[in-house]
């Protein structure tokens, strides 16, 4: 009901103001699970993949957004339910993935629609990063739901960082056809065929989006880009105080 209500009004919303083009609606079953797997530009990802589809889609995200206190953390977790998102305590690594498998395992198991970002966090710099193979691959592999691979298009260019109000324009969205890994069924234990899965959705991802694949992942990624940032910040720094420097 309140998924159905929030739906509506924001999806129409996003419909209606960004007019996003999509391309592979056929490839979403029209009922039983499924694993949506999807490369990650932006925040609005979560927003604009359900609000093209007329099936709900369960994407995990950080719990901090269902428990802050006073009316504006209830109509953040209001907001959050309805569009189809449930809590995963990421306190500590493990245990976040943990909780992000037996939750994707759940919605699965109830034949819903399951949202993952294999990469594990937002690119950087538009490019694509090595996908993390703990989360996608394992709820894959113990049930068997085929995994959609997605690419979301221009989605970062509606509001990079820094920009207060979003640009309006269309972002698009491929969606490729269903992979089958039941031949890998019941084999979440092995590291080695996680990270086949995880490499062969990443590459139908990387066709679909035509981003330029980098083989790190995105959170060594973004330190790398915050560390040269530091240090030429210290260079600049340095060399404003050196005596001589000014014309």
């Amino acid at each position: 009901m309140i998924y159905g209500a929030m739906k509506f009004s924001i999806g129409g919303s996003l419909k209606l103001a960004f007019r996003p083009w999509v391309e592979g609606l056929e490839n979403i079953p029209s009922q039983g699970p499924a694993i949506l797997a999807s490369n990650h530009l932006s925040f609005s990802d979560s927003f604009f993949l359900p609000a093209v589809l007329d099936r709900k889609v369960t994407f995990i995200a950080k719990s901090e957004y269902f428990t802050a206190p006073g009316v504006k953390g209830r109509l953040t977790a209001a907001f959050f339910k309805g569009v189809g998102q449930v809590p995963v305590d990421r306190s500590g690594a493990r245990g976040a993935g943990e909780a992000a498998i037996k939750a994707g395992i759940e919605v699965i198991e109830s034949g819903g629609l399951f949202g993952i970002y294999p990469e594990g966090t937002r690119s950087p710099d538009g490019r694509l990063y090595r996908g993390k193979p703990g989360g996608l691959a394992r709820v894959a592999l113990a049930t068997g739901a085929p995994v959609i691979p997605v690419a979301m298009i221009d989605t970062e260019k509606i509001q990079p960082p820094g920009q207060l109000m979003p640009k309006l324009m269309r972002p698009g969205i491929r969606i490729g056809k269903p992979l089958d890994f039941s031949r890998y069924h019941g084999m979440e234990g092995d590291r080695f065929i996680l990270r086949s899965v995880t490499d062969e959705v990443m590459y139908e991802i990387m066709k679909l989006s035509g981003q330029e694949y980098v083989d790190i992942y995105a959170t060594a990624a973004k330190r790398q880009i915050a560390d040269e940032a530091k240090r030429r910040a210290e260079e600049e720094k340095h060399a404003g105080g050196k005596p001589g420097t000014q014309g």
